[in-house]
């Protein structure tokens, strides 16, 4: 099932929005968002916390009676989970995300660049240069690894593909609603849930980038030392590590700075940072297709 999902990401990549489960999440997030903003703060806090509680719920119940469903069926039935289980993840798309900034940097479009960052981080991309575009692009491949791919896996493995669902949903959430200042109130629950689900698998993806990138100790040195610069408890440990093992500061002007610079951001590094981030996604599924087969060996033991 999981090599099968992986072999539909590899080659097939997103399905369209009106067939991603995750769009329909965010769907789902954007159409009770006027109701929370209309709230007192107090009744915001609350309206948040039950949408981040009971939006992975269902995702994860609707992902389940969809198992149940098409597992009477074997062979369409496994394409089908397959297809269910590959919309909680993405790879190929996060790579092509990065690759594409590469080519419209390397192209000098500039406006072009600072258009396709918006794609990837949060923050307003109109002012920055080609460094800090570099350096954004980075931070979203290297914070994307928990949450794009290596996080989902994990909860694959404890919870199988309704556990996986419940995990993008999560994630979603926190993603449209996570921020401070207009989201402060409405979207505090939803990045404290997020924080907690990806507490062990950001300090993971951060050990698999170390080791991905051929540079361990200094990744994992970069890691430990400056991963609490960030504002997130998740986030800094693999920007981090990333940075360590391309010897790169990266920087959010005004927030952090991580890494040292070794090397000056160019667009080629955003190539390689793809590669690394390959490397690692490469390692996680290794990793979560022997936690599997143990799984699977104790359950037939039992």
């Amino acid at each position: 099932m999981f090599a099968l999902a992986l072999l539909l990401d590899a080659v097939l990549g997103e399905p369209p929005n009106s067939f991603h489960p995750t769009a329909w999440m965010g769907r789902c997030v954007g159409a009770l968002e006027p109701m929370g903003r209309r709230m007192c703060p107090r009744w915001q806090l609350a309206f948040g916390a039950a949408v981040a509680a009971l939006l992975p719920l269902a995702a994860g119940l609707a992902g389940r009676g969809v198992v149940r469903r098409v597992a009477s069926v074997p062979l369409a039935g496994l394409l089908a989970e397959a297809a269910l289980l590959k919309c909680a993840f993405s790879v190929r798309a996060l790579l092509a995300e990065a690759q594409a900034l590469q080519r419209l940097l390397e192209r000098g479009d500039l406006a072009g660049a600072r258009r396709q960052a918006r794609a990837l981080v949060g923050r307003d991309t109109s002012s920055l240069g080609e460094a800090h575009l570099v350096s954004a692009g980075l931070e979203s491949l290297a914070e994307n690894t928990t949450d794009a791919f290596l996080a989902p896996w994990l909860y694959y493995v404890m919870a199988g593909t309704p556990g996986a669902l419940a995990y993008r949903a999560v994630n979603t959430l926190d993603a449209m609603w996570g921020y401070r200042g207009q989201y402060e109130y409405l979207g505090k629950a939803a990045a404290r849930l997020d924080d907690l689900a990806n507490l062990a698998p950001a300090r993971l993806a951060a050990l698999l980038l170390a080791v991905a990138s051929g540079r361990s100790r200094a990744a994992l040195a970069t890691a430990l030392a400056q991963h609490g610069r960030t504002e997130s408890p998740n986030a800094g440990w693999t920007m981090a590590a990333l940075a360590g093992g391309l010897g790169v500061q990266l920087e959010k002007p005004g927030h952090y700075r991580l890494g040292m610079e070794e090397r000056p951001l160019e667009p080629a590094l955003l190539g390689e940072g793809a590669r690394l981030i390959a490397r690692a996604a490469a390692l996680g599924a290794l990793l979560v297709l022997g936690l599997l087969l143990a799984k699977e060996e104790r359950d037939r033991r039992r």
